[in-house]
């Protein structure tokens, strides 16, 4: 966001505005959901994703232009021009459109999951038999902990929590006055009942707001139930750390966190949800006591909270499940390593290269465990953004501490909804004798870098680990990411100098191998860009990432299209350059991938053959990474790895499928990287036969 006179030297003709942009990216998420191609309840969980996806939506960034239009209302975005209030306009214009064709896929899938028994029931959907065990369910378990509430003179509106659901009343006394009544679903209350016994009958289940709306005709004493619904809020969560007010202290830091943590809960909301239409009278009572606009109260028949579809699928039987999810895929040891010898050794020996979550994670974790036990290991230093709740990892630095080895970890407690698990696991390892520092002030720490130091006959040697995912074995297993391990002295050193740097605050180090943000990654991808702007028509530019909205690096994009550069992009997400807009653009293509896996990695690729600059990063070509965050981009040389890292670009790029100027997964994408090739082996060809050997070997392995 920038003020009006800086904006007026942007040219808007081949830029769009980030916050449309993503709300497209999530149409294909629910688009996904629609494809009969996959799996029923793939399905389900496609919708689940796009209606979570939309909740932070709302709580990060609708928040986030919400308090810029309160303290900052003419800031201008400079890739749309538009105000913080106009992009608001826009978005509450869009959201609509989105409801009504997740109603649409969610019915879709519903009537196809009543294929194979697995139903979401109404009360009236019972036998009576059900409806007699539901009965005695509701008096023993629900209604003890329920506190219905009647809001009136003396009973003021109720706080509601984010996200959290109220069966929600118009009650008549009987004089016919109106009050509204309301029932909080508490937490600790399931969020489904199984209401028959048997396996056969297990696909069958109703949703607890169905059976309080049920019963709430008997809640609220007096009064009758003219009207009924239930209703959800989503409050602003973008909570801004101001480290100037952090004391120096890290245990006061990590409290301050936890603190603001707790405001989350009292947050302006920013969105009403209904889950069926109600009259007039009860719509403006409600809105007018909760205080939100119109344009911010939306009517969703589908749940409101669908953070039971996961838990849900996860307790079918196997029998229901199985035929309507992907088939199971247990990640494999990759080729390159050889099971049962040190993987330190095998690293010495050569670079090599992890790619989730067709490979497994075991080596990395194999490496660490090495670090941890080895008599020469003098240290391990780590970064880390989101740790899995039973994170392995986080267990093995605990050891090795345990075992005298200096472990260094650089723990970014603001890495937004996990800063809970991350509080939680700085303490376990500060007790275990690690040393836990809270990143960079006023910078996210978002980089993937791990340094083993080793001291073998008088002299230091290291085995540095740089990925482009989280320390997570959870989305290991859900992500596409790399993970390079390499022995290279240059980055070795290169990591010393990072965590050095990182200690004491300073963003401005000097590397040799690796780029770092916020000083490095953008003044080199601009770099590279600009000679390969100088190649002209010979100029080529592949970048794969998450997010493009960075405004420098898109002018210069369109700079080098113009020039003849040939430029492919393969972004999962926002992506604020329009590709082929003539007089512009031309020559930007943009794939858009959307699968079975969530699209992580980033991949820098500028020219082509073996003077083609290749890197694997942390950063998205985002401002917020490239200005705002620690981030890490690292080069790769090794021959072999550099032919898996093309083949991955090459291989995405082949999604032939166009939909409105951009392009979604096809059955090519469906069929190939997204049925785990043996793309990080390592290949026993000579140079010249590489890739033909290396795609035969993945042909074989495609299916799963």
């Amino acid at each position: 966001m920038q003020k009006n006179s800086e904006v007026e030297k942007y040219n808007f003709a081949y830029t769009r505005n980030r916050e449309l942009s993503w709300l497209d990216f999530n149409r294909r998420v629910l688009e996904e959901g629609a494809r009969e191609t996959v799996p029923a309840l793939e399905r389900l969980k496609f919708v689940s994703i796009f209606s979570s996806n939309l909740d932070e939506f709302f709580m990060v960034r609708v928040g986030s232009l919400f308090d810029l239009s309160t303290v900052s209302p003419d800031e201008i975005d400079n890739k749309s021009g538009m105000t913080p209030g106009k992009q608001l306009k826009e978005i509450y214009k869009a959201i609509p459109g989105l409801i009504r064709r997740k109603q649409e896929v969610w019915r879709s899938v519903q009537e196809k999951l009543k294929q194979y028994s697995i139903r979401d029931l109404t009360y009236e959907d019972l036998t009576e038999e059900e409806q007699a065990r539901i009965e005695t369910y509701f008096q023993q378990f629900i209604y003890p902990v329920i506190s219905p509430q009647v809001v009136g003179s003396h009973h003021p509106i109720p706080h509601f929590v984010n996200k959290a659901l109220y069966v929600t009343a118009l009650l008549k006394n009987g004089g016919g006055k109106a009050s509204l009544g309301f029932i909080p679903i508490p937490e600790s209350l399931p969020a489904y009942l199984i209401p028959a016994e048997g396996d056969a009958e297990k696909g069958r289940y109703i949703r607890i707001e169905t059976i309080l709306m049920h019963f709430a005709s008997e809640m609220f004493g007096h009064y009758d139930v003219a009207e009924c619904c239930t209703i959800c809020v989503t409050r602003n969560a973008d909570i801004q750390f101001d480290d100037d007010k952090f004391e120096d202290e890290e245990s006061d830091f990590r409290n301050r966190v936890s603190t603001l943590l707790k405001k989350r809960r009292s947050l302006d909301i920013m969105r009403l949800e209904i889950d069926r239409e109600i009259s007039r009278e009860f719509f403006e009572k409600l809105t007018r006591r909760i205080r939100v606009r119109n344009r911010q109260v939306y009517r969703d028949e589908t749940p409101l909270n669908m953070k039971y579809v996961f838990q849900l699928i996860g307790e079918l039987p196997e029998s229901l499940s199985t035929p309507l999810l992907y088939p199971e895929y247990t990640p494999r040891w990759p080729e390159s390593l050889t099971k049962g010898i040190s993987i330190i050794e095998q690293v010495k020996s050569g670079d090599h290269l992890l790619f989730f979550p067709f490979d497994a994670v075991d080596p990395f974790l194999e490496l660490l465990n090495e670090a941890a036990d080895r008599d020469d290991v003098l240290s391990i230093k780590i970064t880390i953004y989101r740790l899995a709740s039973t994170s392995r990892i986080a267990r093995i630095l605990c050891r090795a501490a345990e075992n005298g080895k200096e472990v260094l970890v650089m723990m970014e407690l603001r890495a937004r909804f996990d800063e809970a698990n991350n509080i939680a696991w700085s303490k376990m390892m500060e007790e275990s004798g690690c040393e836990v520092v809270y990143g960079i002030e006023n910078y996210k720490c978002h980089s993937k870098i791990c340094l083993i130091t080793l001291k073998e006959r008088g002299h230091l040697s290291y085995i540095t680990q740089v990925g482009t995912g989280n320390y997570n074995e959870k989305t290991n297993a859900q992500y596409t990411d790399l993970s390079l391990m390499t022995a290279s002295r240059e980055i070795g050193e290169d990591g010393v100098a990072f965590f050095r740097n990182m200690l004491v605050n300073n963003l401005e180090g000097s590397y040799k191998e690796l780029l770092v943000a916020p000083a490095g990654i953008r003044k080199a991808v601009l770099k590279h860009i600009d000679e390969e702007t100088e190649k002209g028509s010979d100029g080529y530019i592949c970048i794969k990432a998450n997010a493009v909205t960075e405004r420098h690096v898109i002018d210069r994009l369109q700079k080098a299209s113009d020039a003849g550069v040939e430029i492919h992009l393969i972004i999962r997400g926002i992506c604020c350059i329009c590709p082929e807009v003539s007089g512009y653009t031309e020559n930007i293509h943009v794939k858009r991938i959307v699968g079975r896996y969530l699209e992580h990695a980033r991949i820098y690729c500028f020219g082509r053959g073996e003077e083609a600059k290749l890197y694997i990063s942390s950063a998205d070509l985002m401002t917020r990474n490239l200005r705002r965050r620690v981030e890490v981009a690292c080069p790769v040389h090794d021959p072999d790895i550099r032919q898996q890292l093309l083949w991955i670009l090459q291989t995405e790029l082949q999604d032939e499928s166009e939909s409105g100027g951009f392009s979604s997964q096809d059955e090519f994408m469906k069929q190939s990287i997204h049925r785990i090739p043996q793309v990080a082996a390592r290949p026993a060809e000579p140079a010249e036969s590489r890739r033909p050997g290396l795609l035969e070997r993945l042909r074989r392995r495609l299916s799963i």
